[in-house]
């Protein structure tokens, strides 16, 4: 008898967790998402850029500073991008991308001066593998989202940059 009220306890103490009452998932199926407020980072330093490559036919060359990187608890990385031009310019962005669904986000323009603009509408797009943003495309599939719809972490992307800067040296 007393063997059998054991064997109904623990049976008991497991079901919750296997009819999955205390899944997280369940949880996160009925909440809306809402995103976290992005907090600018520090401007970028040209010397601890990583390079990666948004295909071969694009003549620009695309950095990710590492200090920037973040992975929020909203599941968006977001990240400075360093855009150096084939004509010589240089063009800087905070942004961010929602590996959930497949969206990419402008938060700020980096300024000459070192400093940052807002933007003015932030809003979510969708990522087209197109010419011109080919590279928003290469970051969601090769580093920040491997299984499409979490992002990895902040070390597990640096560490895939990384050896993507050095195999382009």
């Amino acid at each position: 008898m007393l063997a059998a009220a054991a064997l109904l306890a623990a049976t008991a103490a497991r079901a919750p967790a296997q009819w999955g009452l205390f899944d997280s998932e369940f949880d996160e199926q009925k909440k809306p998402w809402s995103e976290i407020e992005a907090r600018l980072p520090a401007y970028p330093k040209a010397d601890q850029l990583i390079r990666f490559e948004a295909g071969a036919a694009s003549p620009h060359r695309f950095y990710i500073d590492p200090a920037s990187l973040s992975v929020g608890e909203d599941g968006v990385v977001r990240y400075t991008l360093v855009v150096k031009t084939a004509g010589g310019a240089t063009n800087v962005s905070f942004e961010g991308i929602r590996c959930a669904s497949r969206e990419q986000k402008l938060y700020a323009l980096g300024q000459s001066d070192g400093k940052w603009l807002r933007a003015r509408e932030p809003a979510w797009r969708h990522i087209e593998y197109k010419e011109l943003n080919l590279h928003h495309g290469v970051l969601y599939a090769d580093f920040f989202c491997p299984d499409r719809r979490k992002p990895g972490s902040v070390k597990e992307i640096v560490e895939a940059l990384r050896r993507e800067d050095a195999r382009l040296r």
